[in-house]
Protein backbone atom coordinates (compact mmCIF):
# COMPACT_ATOMS: atom_id res chain seq x y z
CA UNK A 1 0.00 0.00 0.00
CA UNK A 2 2.50 2.40 0.92
CA UNK A 3 4.08 1.88 -2.73
CA UNK A 4 1.22 2.85 -4.25
CA UNK A 5 0.51 5.67 -2.37
CA UNK A 6 4.28 7.13 -3.11
CA UNK A 7 4.26 5.92 -6.95
CA UNK A 8 3.27 7.70 -9.87
CA UNK A 9 -0.10 7.81 -12.02
CA UNK A 10 0.63 6.01 -15.61
CA UNK A 11 0.87 9.29 -17.96
CA UNK A 12 2.55 11.53 -15.50
CA UNK A 13 6.51 12.17 -15.03
CA UNK A 14 7.67 14.53 -12.61
CA UNK A 15 9.68 17.33 -13.85
CA UNK A 16 13.69 17.01 -14.24
CA UNK A 17 16.50 19.47 -13.50
CA UNK A 18 14.61 20.21 -9.80
CA UNK A 19 16.47 22.65 -7.74
CA UNK A 20 14.83 22.06 -4.14
CA UNK A 21 16.61 25.16 -3.20
CA UNK A 22 14.82 27.26 -5.47
CA UNK A 23 11.41 25.70 -4.51
CA UNK A 24 11.67 26.43 -0.94
CA UNK A 25 9.28 29.11 0.70
CA UNK A 26 5.90 29.86 0.42
CA UNK A 27 3.65 29.38 -2.38
CA UNK A 28 -0.20 30.42 -2.43
CA UNK A 29 -2.77 27.97 -3.67
CA UNK A 30 -4.42 28.93 -6.81
CA UNK A 31 -6.75 25.91 -7.25
CA UNK A 32 -7.08 22.66 -6.53
CA UNK A 33 -10.06 19.60 -6.67
CA UNK A 34 -11.62 19.20 -3.50
CA UNK A 35 -10.62 16.65 -0.59
CA UNK A 36 -11.44 16.55 2.43
CA UNK A 37 -8.23 18.19 4.88
CA UNK A 38 -8.60 21.37 2.47
CA UNK A 39 -12.46 21.25 2.51
CA UNK A 40 -13.73 25.55 2.79
CA UNK A 41 -10.23 26.48 3.49
CA UNK A 42 -9.32 29.89 1.43
CA UNK A 43 -6.17 31.85 2.01
CA UNK A 44 -4.13 28.25 1.88
CA UNK A 45 0.12 28.54 1.87
CA UNK A 46 2.11 25.74 1.57
CA UNK A 47 5.42 26.39 3.60
CA UNK A 48 8.56 24.73 2.47
CA UNK A 49 11.70 24.66 4.35
CA UNK A 50 14.94 22.13 4.44
CA UNK A 51 15.35 20.27 8.06
CA UNK A 52 19.34 19.57 9.58
CA UNK A 53 18.37 15.78 8.35
CA UNK A 54 17.87 16.38 4.85
CA UNK A 55 14.10 16.50 5.11
CA UNK A 56 11.83 18.59 4.12
CA UNK A 57 9.12 20.45 6.90
CA UNK A 58 5.77 21.25 5.28
CA UNK A 59 3.52 23.66 6.87
CA UNK A 60 -0.09 24.27 5.36
CA UNK A 61 -2.23 26.54 6.47
CA UNK A 62 -5.32 27.85 5.53
CA UNK A 63 -8.74 30.18 7.09
CA UNK A 64 -11.36 28.54 8.13
CA UNK A 65 -14.41 30.83 7.68
CA UNK A 66 -16.84 28.86 9.16
CA UNK A 67 -14.31 28.35 12.23
CA UNK A 68 -13.55 31.97 12.05
CA UNK A 69 -9.64 30.71 12.95
CA UNK A 70 -6.61 29.54 11.06
CA UNK A 71 -6.11 25.63 10.40
CA UNK A 72 -2.56 24.62 9.62
CA UNK A 73 -1.01 21.04 9.28
CA UNK A 74 2.52 20.22 9.64
CA UNK A 75 4.27 17.42 7.80
CA UNK A 76 7.72 16.37 6.28
CA UNK A 77 8.82 15.55 3.16
CA UNK A 78 11.70 13.93 1.24
CA UNK A 79 12.78 13.02 -2.24
CA UNK A 80 11.29 8.96 -3.65
CA UNK A 81 14.73 8.76 -5.45
CA UNK A 82 17.19 11.51 -7.44
CA UNK A 83 17.24 15.02 -5.96
CA UNK A 84 17.02 16.70 -9.51
CA UNK A 85 13.62 14.93 -9.92
CA UNK A 86 10.35 16.79 -8.82
CA UNK A 87 8.82 13.35 -6.77
CA UNK A 88 8.58 13.80 -3.57
CA UNK A 89 6.83 11.78 -0.41
CA UNK A 90 4.93 14.02 1.86
CA UNK A 91 3.62 12.71 5.72
CA UNK A 92 1.32 14.83 7.76
CA UNK A 93 -0.14 11.17 9.59
CA UNK A 94 3.13 9.35 11.12
CA UNK A 95 4.72 6.78 8.82
CA UNK A 96 1.91 6.95 6.03
CA UNK A 97 3.50 8.83 3.02
CA UNK A 98 1.70 10.16 -0.48
CA UNK A 99 3.17 11.38 -3.68
CA UNK A 100 3.82 14.78 -4.18
CA UNK A 101 4.47 15.13 -8.21
CA UNK A 102 5.47 18.73 -9.77
CA UNK A 103 4.49 17.80 -13.19
CA UNK A 104 5.00 21.36 -14.78
CA UNK A 105 7.44 24.05 -13.38
CA UNK A 106 8.35 27.78 -14.22
CA UNK A 107 11.93 26.55 -14.26
CA UNK A 108 12.81 30.43 -15.20
CA UNK A 109 11.87 31.99 -11.94
CA UNK A 110 10.32 29.02 -9.82
CA UNK A 111 6.74 31.48 -9.55
CA UNK A 112 4.30 28.48 -10.65
CA UNK A 113 3.96 24.64 -9.65
CA UNK A 114 1.50 22.07 -11.23
CA UNK A 115 1.10 19.43 -8.35
CA UNK A 116 -0.42 16.01 -8.29
CA UNK A 117 -0.57 13.30 -6.42
CA UNK A 118 -0.20 9.18 -6.88
CA UNK A 119 -3.29 9.42 -8.78
CA UNK A 120 -5.58 12.16 -10.08
CA UNK A 121 -8.03 12.37 -7.22
CA UNK A 122 -5.73 15.02 -6.25
CA UNK A 123 -4.50 18.31 -7.92
CA UNK A 124 -2.85 21.55 -7.61
CA UNK A 125 -1.87 24.51 -8.74
CA UNK A 126 0.50 26.65 -6.60
CA UNK A 127 2.20 30.06 -7.01
CA UNK A 128 4.77 32.42 -5.38
CA UNK A 129 1.90 35.18 -5.44
CA UNK A 130 -1.78 35.10 -4.54
CA UNK A 131 -2.74 35.26 -7.88
CA UNK A 132 -1.80 34.44 -11.54
CA UNK A 133 -1.91 35.33 -15.34
CA UNK A 134 -4.51 34.58 -17.38
CA UNK A 135 -1.90 32.79 -19.22
CA UNK A 136 -1.14 30.67 -16.41
CA UNK A 137 -4.17 29.62 -15.47
CA UNK A 138 -5.22 29.01 -19.23
CA UNK A 139 -2.37 26.53 -19.52
CA UNK A 140 -2.83 25.00 -16.06
CA UNK A 141 -6.26 24.19 -17.09
CA UNK A 142 -5.24 22.56 -20.76
CA UNK A 143 -2.61 20.51 -19.56
CA UNK A 144 -4.84 19.20 -16.81
CA UNK A 145 -7.16 18.13 -18.65
CA UNK A 146 -5.06 16.54 -21.27
CA UNK A 147 -3.70 14.78 -18.45
CA UNK A 148 -7.43 13.75 -17.38
CA UNK A 149 -7.97 15.52 -14.42
CA UNK A 150 -11.98 16.17 -13.90
CA UNK A 151 -11.64 20.20 -14.63
CA UNK A 152 -14.78 20.58 -14.08
CA UNK A 153 -14.87 19.94 -10.43
CA UNK A 154 -11.56 22.59 -9.73
CA UNK A 155 -11.55 24.81 -6.86
CA UNK A 156 -10.59 28.53 -6.89
CA UNK A 157 -8.96 29.42 -3.78
CA UNK A 158 -10.09 32.50 -2.61
CA UNK A 159 -6.80 34.38 -1.51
Amino acid sequence: MQVACTGLPNDIRPVSDFDLDRYLGTWHEIARLDHSFERGLSRVTAEYSRQADGSIKVINKGYSKENNAWQDAEGKAKFVSDKNIGHLKVSFFGPFYGSYIIFKLDTIDYQYAFVTSYNKDFLWLLARTPEVSDAVLTEFKAISANYGFDMQDIIYVAQ
